[in-house]
């Protein structure tokens, strides 16, 4: 039998948006007007094609008050009492929502009873919480502060001691990947008859967590490898070295690179659930920007110390070191192209077909002009960091959240203004460098070994933002 757990409250409390927190699920509909949710509806957690778990969304109470004198009324008359009163009530019209959220805890299902923190206790709330203590279900309180306004929280702690197993503050708009786990393992530990089945659950979670990862990390080789391999060709006859035909071609490689880029990005999206809402980076994010921008550059590509490590390596890949303004190509040439001088300059790596002749920086071979595939190691390290970047925003926008056209939450804890790879060691440092090389050099039994290592750093690195609070 699948375990069932219901989600439970007063209305506008934050019930869906916990829910759809939880499961990972942003169709559930989260409204501020209160009582939209009328029946109670089931959202199934599928891992590997087997639902392993199910929450219920349920109406918020109405009529605690009656309900709690109805129940206290029925105590003596054997056990059952959840099934009676709903027998009871189901001919009464005011106590139809209240039968109705009480239908998952006739089955047995576990509670996750929501409360807005950020407001005092009421008599009200009381009468909620010793309904749910006379149904004898497994049960924890969850504090929902939908304000971050926390004076009343020990208020809420000293009621909850009264009637809960456990319970646990909660926010269903910041809530991550790590935090979501605690609060299920705390579930378990509250009823000895849900340790197992909820263990399980739990270790599914994980498994699932982790293959999730193992497919982040599959994409974003696959666009380091398309990204830094591209190039593309078109006839070069006299009238294509003119400064707006050149200007153009730089233009097309630049937006076929972004493109691949954009496509990874929206897969990694789609991994992580979040299929219908478009949620909002940071107002000061660098993945607002354009790829190949100054600033982006500056940030995200290689620190002074990285480039001498770098250096030291020997055999350095071409573009290591180089100075961003000019990299050996014409400053004139590119400078209206986006803004991005620098950048552009330092990615660009010209070949041709058969010479060695050059104009402008571009090399031309025949009826031919080539521009890419890239020079530059820190055109891996700008889009590694921004790959990076977007998994930390998608994991950290909760599924409950919908106030898109707000800043994210997690922008005061993100590390936009520094990039993952700054405080790299020499050791990861290096097998950058060796990935860099191989797809330069086309080995492909170095590209195997270092691509290897590459995966390992990334596997780390992705748990470690996961875990992240």
């Amino acid at each position: 039998m699948v375990p069932e757990i219901a989600i439970m409250g007063h209305p506008n409390e934050g019930k869906s948006s916990v829910l759809s927190t939880l499961a990972e699920d942003d169709s559930v509909r989260v409204s501020p007007t209160p009582g939209e949710t009328t029946h109670c509806r089931s959202f199934p957690v599928i891992i590997d094609g087997r639902e392993v778990l199910r929450f219920i969304d349920t109406p918020g109470f109405q009529n605690p008050s009656r309900v709690l004198s109805e129940l206290r009324r029925l105590a003596g008359q054997g056990d059952g009492i959840i099934r009676q009163f709903r027998e009871y009530a189901r001919s009464i019209p005011e106590l139809r929502d209240d039968c109705e959220l009480l239908q998952p805890v006739e089955r047995g299902a576990g509670i996750i009873y929501v409360v807005d923190g950020s407001r005092p206790v009421r008599n009200v709330d009381r009468d909620e919480m010793e309904i749910l203590r006379l149904s004898g279900n497994p049960r924890m309180a969850v504090i929902n502060c939908k304000d971050q306004r926390e004076e009343y929280l020990q208020d809420w702690k000293e009621e909850f001691r009264k009637a809960f197993n456990a319970n646990r503050v909660f926010s269903a708009h910041r809530a991550t990947y790590a935090e979501r786990i605690l609060l299920l393992e705390a579930l378990q530990s509250i009823d000895q008859d849900w340790h197992e089945v909820l263990g399980q659950v739990i270790s599914a979670f994980k498994r699932d967590w982790a293959a999730r990862n193992a497919a982040t990390i599959d994409l974003i080789i696959t666009m380091l490898s398309d990204c830094l391999t591209y190039r593309r060709l078109i006839d070069a006859g006299p009238e294509e070295l003119e400064r707006q035909d050149s200007e153009r071609f730089l233009k097309a490689y630049n937006q076929a690179i972004a493109e691949k880029e954009e496509a990874i990005h929206q897969k990694i999206r789609s991994l992580y659930k979040h299929n219908i809402f478009k949620y909002q980076l940071p107002a000061r994010s660098l993945l607002r920007e354009e790829l190949f921008n100054e600033r982006t550059w500056q940030i995200l590509g290689l620190s002074k110390k990285q480039l001498a490590i770098i250096g030291g390596l020997g055999g350095a890949a071409i573009g290591a070191g180089l100075d961003i303004a000019h990299a050996g190509l014409s400053m004139g040439l590119w400078a209206t192209v986006g803004g991005a001088i620098g950048a552009l300059g330092a990615i660009l790596g010209g070949e041709t077909a058969s010479a060695n002749a050059t104009f402008m920086g571009l090399k031309l071979g025949g009826q031919q002009l080539q521009i890419g595939p890239s020079k530059s190691i820190d055109l891996l390290f700008i889009l590694l960091n921004r790959s990076l970047l977007f998994y930390f925003h998608t994991i950290n926008w909760a599924h409950g959240r919908r106030d898109y056209a707000k800043a994210s939450g997690s922008e005061d804890r993100s590390p936009d203004q520094l990039g993952f790879t700054r405080n790299w060691s020499s050791a990861r440092i290096k097998v950058c460098h060796e990935y860099f090389r191989a797809l330069q050099q086309e080995n492909d039994s170095a590209r195997y070994k270092s691509e290897s290592d590459l995966r390992e750093i990334l596997e780390t690195v992705l748990m470690e933002i996961s875990q992240r609070s």
